[in-house]
């Protein structure tokens, strides 16, 4: 996708924090739950100041969070990026068509923000999408995923993705009573601490427990990190 600031980008550094730069503005995104625990849409929490550079902990031993302490150094943070280098369609699990939808997956991305299964889930919604009301809970449950790890299409083909301005949002998730990802939007540069850059997206979740097994991004170990 079209890069909105060319000052903007997110380094990854060895076994060191996540160096953010351009001013990219920084709040908290608190999940809101129905009484299932499913999430049903975000808060925006506590507003950061904006800087022009700062670090965020990828450790997840921060005594400072959301910002790097370096901590990382005293308890031998290992950092390696383990992420696939495939773009995303490349990586999509079998395609869930519907009259109206197609949704693609990739199941590796998951952050378990737990958008998508409310309303009967995703898949059925997208499987009934002919009709409206159906075809609306699709969309917005795809555009609630901070990961993209689910991304929807019409009938022509036409991507369907949320307008979000370049940002990063804090996940907090009251249900599971943890600190989630770093949720990147509006096509941030995401650049490997080896100096290539991932794909660029819409929407990504940074791993910021240190306990993912696809870093720099998520995979929801942070339900069970100590």
């Amino acid at each position: 996708m079209t890069i909105k600031n060319e000052k903007m980008k997110i380094k990854v550094n060895v076994d060191g924090p996540y160096t953010v730069i351009g001013g990219i503005p920084l709040a908290d995104q608190i999940l809101v739950p129905d009484a299932e625990g499913l999430s049903v849409r975000w808060h925006k929490g506590k507003e950061y100041e904006v800087k022009e550079e700062y670090d965020l902990c990828r450790c997840g031993h921060s005594k400072n969070k959301p910002f790097c302490d370096m901590t990382h150094d005293e308890i031998f943070f290992d950092g390696t990026e383990t992420a696939s280098r495939k773009p995303f369609v490349e990586q999509i699990e079998p395609e869930t068509i519907g009259p109206e939808l197609v949704l693609t997956d990739v199941i590796a991305l998951c952050a378990n923000a737990r958008f998508c299964d409310r309303a009967g889930g995703v898949w059925d919604n997208t499987r009934a999408s002919d009709n409206p009301e159906a075809k609306k809970i699709a969309i917005q449950e795809v555009w609630d995923c901070p990961a993209g790890r689910l991304v929807l299409h019409d009938k022509n083909g036409k991507l369907l993705e949320p307008n979000f301005e370049p940002s990063i949002g804090l996940e907090i998730d009251p249900v599971k009573q943890v600190l989630g990802p770093i949720w990147v939007r509006g096509g941030i540069p995401v650049e490997a601490a080896d100096g290539t850059l991932y794909e660029i997206r819409n929407r990504v979740t940074l791993c910021r427990c240190g306990k993912s097994a696809i870093k720099p991004f998520c995979d929801a170990k942070h339900e069970n990190a100590e």
